[in-house]
């Protein structure tokens, strides 16, 4: 073992304890966090409009700080985006985070001296508790990277040791793919032998598992992480098990709405000791670079609550339900995982969206999109298992499917690469954009038949 890994092995073993401390300590730490972001923001612009100097408690917060999406804030991140100090949080950020929204076109995200310890530790977090959990820091002794500009990318790793790659997993893929053409190998194992660590956060990696895996050359470990441009939610703290540990003490105070509620006049507004298992809820993020009350747009679900465990189980605005079905992300998912593993299938990617007025005059169904790395032998077969599969999921489907308000989905098979012309077209190609699962419009759906594979 070489110093580096020795002394790697010692502070990982550090972590993993401090990890394990403030598990016990998610509630009393996020009162905790709360006060002390209302008491450094009060004198800000921000923080008198709203009275700061006046809550005591959670619910002088919920009644003093609206629940807002970027476009709610966006009077004041507009005055701190032009140079005006002390806005929503003391001072000026430090950086901006540019994102692409889908409501809001280009969004700017505050990041400041203090809540970036939040996006850098929380990661070296994430990876220094892997390696005291497998009790070894090898992926140290060659080449780490997050993944942002592809071709630099592969200009810079094809011949290095790499041994650690972390990014989005479509956007993986496109790098394993590009590698091999330009190195002419088989498998990414044959470019980098040592490779043994994949980190990913953004969407599911299960429907791209199998096609991922064939590239690399067989499994390898992986670690699943939350994070986003307004800051690094939760990790997966254990190998064995999928849930992702709230990063509940790193200068973010969450809240959790209920899908159900969150566009009531007052949604109700829940702290973690309030969340129940299996229920979907808006995440809702109040944290040291000036973001109040704001909703991030992505919808969790909690697996534990001793530790706090979630998954994401979808996006706020990615659903369907154009006849009352409320179809969520996390169910055509697993309604597709399921049934492709049973015939052996694999997909590259898909979304599904509502056809409400079919041409030929028929009743409306859900229209799904679907790329196939190995396409099923009977499409017909397959649609109608998947159908089933969400009709098992989602009883407002269920009740549609019987009561022939809908028909069963149909299946559109896409030609090779479809998905990723058309991320080209909305100059969205790479990064962390993704496709969205669900569209409760007929948007993306349109535009895609371009390529439905004939």
């Amino acid at each position: 073992m070489s110093l580096k890994s020795f002394i790697i092995k010692q502070v990982s073993g550090l972590i993993a304890g401090q990890i394990n401390s403030w598990k016990k300590t998610a509630v009393k730490d996020q009162n905790r966090i709360r006060q002390t972001l209302i008491s450094k923001a009060k004198n800000t612009a921000f923080g008198k409009d709203h009275h700061f100097d006046q809550i005591t408690n959670y619910n002088d917060f919920k009644k003093a700080v609206p629940i807002r999406d970027y476009e709610g804030l966006r009077t004041y991140i507009d005055r701190v985006t032009k140079g005006e100090a002390d806005i929503l949080w003391p001072g000026k950020p430090k950086y901006f985070a540019k994102t692409s929204g889908t409501t809001s076109g280009v969004k700017y995200i505050p990041i400041t001296h203090e809540s970036m310890p939040n996006h850098i530790v929380s990661a070296r977090n994430a990876m220094l508790n892997y390696f005291h959990q497998k009790g070894s820091a090898s992926v140290f002794e060659g080449k780490v990277i997050f993944l942002s500009k592809l071709e630099k990318i592969v200009d810079e790793t094809i011949h290095e040791d790499m041994r650690l790659i972390s990014g989005i997993p479509p956007w993986v893929q496109m790098y394993y793919e590009r590698l091999l053409a330009r190195s002419g190998r088989k498998t990414v194992r044959e470019v980098f032998p040592n490779y043994s660590l994949f980190m990913y956060g953004g969407v599911n990696f299960e429907p791209y598992r199998a096609k991922l895996e064939e590239l690399v050359g067989g499994r390898i470990d992986s670690i699943e992480t939350f994070p986003a441009s307004e800051g690094f939610i939760a990790f997966q703290d254990d190998v064995n098990e999928s849930g992702l540990l709230l990063n509940t003490n790193s200068g973010i105070f969450f809240e959790f709405v209920p899908v159900e509620s969150l566009n009531n006049p007052q949604p109700v507004r829940l702290m973690i000791d309030e969340v129940e298992l299996n229920k979907d809820y808006a995440l809702i993020i109040n944290n040291n670079a000036g973001l109040w009350g704001y909703n991030i747009g992505d919808c969790v679900r909690f697996v534990s609550l001793d530790p706090y465990k979630l998954i994401v189980s979808g996006r706020v605005k990615h659903y369907i339900s154009a006849f009352g079905e409320h179809v969520i992300g996390k169910e055509v998912e697993e309604a597709l995982l399921s049934v492709s593993k049973e015939h052996n299938v694999s997909i590259i990617e898909f979304t599904v969206a509502p056809q409400v007025n079919p041409q030929d005059g028929s009743v409306p169904f859900h229209e799904w999109f679907i790329e196939f790395d190995k396409a099923p032998k009977d499409l017909a077969a397959f649609a109608l298992e998947v159908d089933k599969a969400m009709c098992d999921q989602n009883i407002y489907y269920d009740d549609l499917i019987k009561g022939h308000i809908l028909r069963p989905l149909v299946i559109r098979p896409m030609s090779k690469d479809a998905f990723r012309e058309y991320m080209k077209t909305q100059g969205k190609l790479g990064g962390q954009n993704k496709v969205p699962r669900l569209s409760n419009d007929r948007k993306i759906a349109d535009q895609l038949l371009t390529w439905i594979d004939k």
